[in-house]
């Protein structure tokens, strides 16, 4: 009996220590230096694959969406998780004209 807790102790404290990245178990301690690795390797082309996968639409669809929300100056966005930031910019230069 106190082999069996022994063991599952183990198993159980290795466990924690590692987690999954992609296809691979890493050191949960290198798992957020190896997101932001990906992230920093394809952040200067996240907007060149949006339009790759999208056929350039997801450019028009932000572009209904700024026009939906008519920005004026003064008016407050908050761009969560928005990539590259294209759309807080669009907010921005469509407020500044108006």
């Amino acid at each position: 009996m106190t082999q069996w807790f022994m063991f599952r102790y183990m198993i159980k404290d290795n466990a924690e220590e590692t987690t999954h990245f992609g296809f691979r178990t890493v050191d949960k301690d290198s798992k957020q230096g190896l997101v932001r690795d990906v992230f920093d390797s394809v952040a200067g082309k996240y907007d060149i694959m949006n339009d790759v996968m999208s056929g350039g639409l997801h450019r028009l669809w932000k572009d209904d969406m700024i026009r939906a929300l008519r920005p004026t100056a003064g008016m407050n966005l908050l761009d969560v998780a928005g990539g590259t930031g294209d759309i807080a910019f669009r907010f921005l230069e469509a407020a500044r004209k108006g």
